[in-house]
């Protein structure tokens, strides 16, 4: 029978996990704070940073979140990182992606101080992480090696097949896979759009992460059986139900289970773990920049 983790439970566990975290902060007269920007009238963008502010206010994080004119120069978002930066009530700040055109994405990722960056992308965090040294784990790829640990999945000496590069899950991922540390030293092969017979190297695969977001690229017939399936892709495609649309992964669900042991549904499955991992970062930023020590889950 196939084992359906349950990304929900697990991230609400860990969420109530940083309760310790958060009251022995408050205890010594620190409130972890979050701050979100968001440069865009993009509806899911609105929403996702809704979602964000409204888990920090059920975990006693501190949010603040600043809206920025999407026509506005871009001089005025490079000022509100800084004003952020030099906030000594902000812990942690993430601005929301994506920015507007006329502004450069990856000077705004330089521009966050890299010890408040509880996204894991700037430059310097990305090169501590590859160094085996991270100051925080990208959300997703963490929360991927959460549901793993859940489900009692170990990925020591396990043949793991990624299924996309991207900066925000694919690389960091396969970094975080194959260190020699818990939650790693695994064989990792990371695929994508150039790779010769995607189906062989997934067929031969422990461990297949899809985050390529491509609606339901692998199905069954590409796993091998007793396969764990980590599904990161969340796509729209017209459906016939009362919104026009359903959401579907990377994977096609319904023929996967049949082949795998362990999988992730979409929804439900690692969506709710990044935004748990934001939280697990802010409160380590906060401990990190009052220099206490914190228990985290």
């Amino acid at each position: 029978m196939t084992d359906i983790i349950d990304g929900n439970a697990v991230a609400e566990r860990i969420r109530n996990d940083l309760g310790t975290g958060i009251d022995a902060l408050k205890d010594e007269g620190v409130t972890p704070g979050l701050a979100t920007v968001l440069m865009s009238d993009d509806p899911a963008s609105e929403t996702y940073v809704s979602m964000k502010q409204r888990d920090c206010e059920e975990v006693g994080i501190n949010g603040i979140h600043v809206e920025i004119d999407p026509d506005a120069p871009a001089e005025e978002l490079y000022d509100t990182i800084e004003k952020l930066n030099n906030d000594p009530e902000v812990h942690g700040m993430l601005v929301q992606m994506p920015v507007p055109d006329h502004v450069d994405a990856r000077q705004v990722i330089r521009a966050i101080d890299p010890a408040k960056d509880v996204d894991g992308f700037h430059p310097e965090n990305v090169g501590m992480l590859v160094a085996g040294q991270p100051r925080f784990k990208p959300c997703t790829p963490h929360g991927v090696q959460k549901l793993l640990e859940s489900a009692d999945i170990n990925p020591e000496g396990k043949d793991v097949v990624i299924v996309g590069r991207s900066n925000i899950v694919g690389k960091p991922l396969a970094n975080l896979l194959i260190q020699k540390a818990d939650g790693g030293n695994a064989t990792v092969t990371v695929c994508h759009s150039r790779t010769d017979d995607l189906a062989e190297k997934t067929q031969n695969a422990d461990v297949v992460v899809a985050a390529c977001g491509v609606p339901e690229l692998i199905d069954g017939s590409m796993l091998s059986d007793g396969a764990t399936v980590i599904d990161v892709g969340v796509n729209r495609v017209d459906a016939d139900t009362e919104k026009g649309y359903e959401l579907v992964g990377d994977v096609e669900f319904d023929s996967a289970k049949e082949k795998a042991s362990t999988i992730t549904p979409v929804p439900g499955g690692v969506g709710p773990m990044t935004r748990a991992m934001l939280l697990y970062n802010t409160v380590k930023a906060a401990g990190q920049q009052a220099e206490i020590e914190v228990e985290l889950p």
